[in-house]
């Protein structure tokens, strides 16, 4: 693969370097996005996170609907949970898994459309 290729000019453009400057995120912001982005980085909670997408679970469900075992589901939903990706209900003894919120289920399926393009 080609390195991009290098800005020749010797000076700069005040005014777009003003305005990124002005809209530049704050640092704290950008932590969490990355701390965000990190959890989603793990293919396991990515597997979480598709399957909630398509049905609420529980630690059972998951784990047989993705060969795993109980332990290591809810270990990955801690995580997941933390970040605000997944939420739960409780139905007696149950807990049932879902998606957070809309904005999780478009990061998942707007990736997954990136990826297959």
């Amino acid at each position: 693969m080609k390195n991009p290729p290098l800005c020749q000019c010797d000076h700069n453009h005040p005014d777009k370097v003003l305005h990124t400057k002005q809209e530049m995120l704050d640092d704290n912001l950008i932590y969490d996005l990355s701390d965000f982005y990190k959890v989603l980085g793990d293919s396991t909670r990515i597997k979480i996170l598709w399957a909630l997408d398509l049905n609420e679970l529980c630690v059972c469900d998951l784990a047989a609907a993705l060969g795993m075992t109980k332990s290591a589901i809810s270990h990955q939903l801690k995580s997941l949970k933390e970040a605000n990706l997944v939420k739960y209900r409780k139905d007696g003894k149950n807990a049932f898994y879902s998606i957070a919120d809309e904005h999780v289920k478009q990061i998942i399926e707007t990736g997954l459309e990136h990826i297959r393009e």
